[in-house]
């Protein structure tokens, strides 16, 4: 094991406690076609202007810092988040008719990892990744956080600890080592 695995870190909660693929978030906004699609980050929504300005599909092949081979796809899609004159949030229906046309052309795979790159137009882009859509009355909102680089030996290294420790808790459902 590297001895980076082992290293006394404060890791802090991650603040999406999950990556969606793009499937789930058409699939969402599929079912809530005529509410406005509202993003957050930093604490607030996307101006009502927001633009979708570019979907990119990339299939990645790295070797992280153990070594070990890695591949995934991932879809990135690029926000603008100005306001444009008195425009309203998209509509989840008209997302997912870009994303779909998108994938026409590119051909997008469903089951991606789905990064936002986010900017104003002032500001550098930043990196996010969603959580799943929370309808509400009058709105589909998708909450988006920084992506956060990890050590990916690391995280296994931490998953199965934590596997091991649930094993073993006398409160756990689960047989006990």
């Amino acid at each position: 094991m590297l001895e980076v695995a082992k290293m006394e870190v404060a890791v802090p909660p991650p603040a999406v406690a999950e990556d969606i693929t793009l499937g789930a978030l058409l699939a969402a906004c599929d079912l809530h076609p005529k509410l406005p699609l509202i993003f957050t980050y930093e604490g607030r929504p996307v101006r009502p202007g927001y633009h979708v300005t570019e979907v990119k599909a990339g299939q990645f092949a790295a070797l992280d810092c153990g070594g070990n081979p890695e591949a995934w796809p991932e879809i990135f899609v690029q926000l603008w988040d100005v306001d444009d004159g008195d425009r309203t949030h998209m509509l989840a229906g008209k997302f997912a008719a870009i994303i779909r046309k998108v994938s026409e052309h590119v051909g997008l795979d469903q089951s991606a990892k789905l990064t936002f790159e986010v900017s104003d137009g002032v500001m550098p882009m930043q990196l996010h990744c969603a959580a799943s859509p929370i309808p509400a009355t009058d709105r589909l909102e998708v909450a988006l956080a920084p992506r956060a680089a990890s050590c990916k030996p690391r995280d296994r290294w931490l998953e199965e600890q934590k596997q091991a420790a649930a094993c073993c808790d006398p409160r756990s459902d689960k047989p006990r080592c």
